[in-house]
């Protein structure tokens, strides 16, 4: 069974890279999956943050989760009118 050994953000590519033990390697195009599954702002910031901060966390949710229903259920929305 391969196993992780590296997850990171290239910025040059804009890519999340994850290396595993048998050399192979997931590149994940950051500006695909945000075309894709964002719809304002405030989402775009929640990956964002991810993408920067957690990018482990990040590659998990689009690999084995739905970032559809993860930007909804965690994004807030503040109105500007208040």
């Amino acid at each position: 069974m391969k196993k992780l050994i590296s997850c990171e953000f290239n910025i040059d590519t804009a890519c999340v890279e994850l290396k595993y033990s048998d050399g192979s390697m997931i590149s994940i195009d950051t500006i695909a999956v945000e075309n894709e599954v964002v719809e304002n702002i405030y989402e775009q910031s929640e990956l964002d943050y991810l993408i920067y901060n957690a990018p482990a966390e990040y590659a998990d949710l689009i690999l084995n989760g739905d970032p559809v229903k993860y930007l909804k259920t965690v994004t807030r929305y503040n109105s500007l009118d208040d």
